[in-house]
């Protein structure tokens, strides 16, 4: 069974259909992409995944639930967490505060603690930074702290949204580099991202959006090696 099911799903902002009919699944210990260009309807499907944005029509099960129609905070709580893209950390809170941000629903104060040391360990910068105001941090380490703050929640799986938006080279293959090590701990990823040569790299299965659909998928592999691909997305 599917960690993650969505079927025949729509998502329509007044009358502008920006998902259309859109069917993918995401298995557990998966790294699954979704490519395509600007306005392909990448993040509307990841929103109305995590709750923020309603169907038109279609299903989205998570754990063999139905949760189309579930609040946003509920999903959380069910293990399922989003790095937002542009980051969106809190500013005027400092490292640490936003990092607790993300623990919200979770009372348990030990458990938060040893979950906070593995954030630490993983982000060391975050530790060296953890008192200074979340938006006097540079654009890559804001990422890694937005990373820090949706796994400050234990999620099953991890939605994230364009993580290498406007990061600087050295910052993208560290990202990546994170992203492979967080599947490797045992959580799942459903990555959205415009650098398709990277999100394809780390990928078990892609799938190309454009202008809403799915036209294409595959292995990372493949389509990697997809002629179609590589006109497109990989300057090829």
């Amino acid at each position: 069974m599917a960690m993650l099911e969505v079927k025949n799903l729509s998502v329509s902002y007044g009358a502008i259909e920006a998902v259309k009919d859109v069917s993918f699944e995401v298995n557990e210990g998966e790294v699954v992409t979704l490519i395509g260009a600007n306005g392909a309807g990448k993040t509307s499907i990841l929103r109305t995944i995590s709750g923020l944005v309603r169907p038109s029509s279609g299903s989205i099960s998570y754990l063999g639930n139905k949760i189309q129609k579930v609040p946003a905070r509920k999903i959380v709580a069910d293990g399922l967490a989003q790095v937002p893209e542009g980051r969106h950390v809190f500013p005027g809170l400092t490292v640490m505060e936003n990092l607790e941000m993300g623990a919200f629903l979770n009372k348990n104060k030990e458990e938060n603690k040893a979950n906070l040391k593995k954030i630490f360990a993983r982000f060391p910068r975050l530790e060296e930074r953890k008192n200074q105001d979340a938006a006097t941090l540079s654009g890559g380490e804001q990422q890694m702290l937005a990373m820090g703050r949706a796994l400050m929640s234990k999620p099953k799986l991890l939605l994230l949204d364009e993580p290498s938006m406007g990061l600087a080279p050295i910052f993208i293959q560290e990202i990546f580099d994170i992203v492979q090590d967080i599947q490797k701990q045992g959580t799942t990823v459903l990555l959205i991202e415009q650098n398709a040569n990277k999100a394809l790299s780390i990928a078990d299965r892609g799938y190309v959006l454009e202008t809403g659909k799915i036209v294409l998928s595959g292995t990372g592999q493949e389509l990697l090696a997809s002629e179609e691909v590589r006109k497109a997305y990989l300057g090829g």
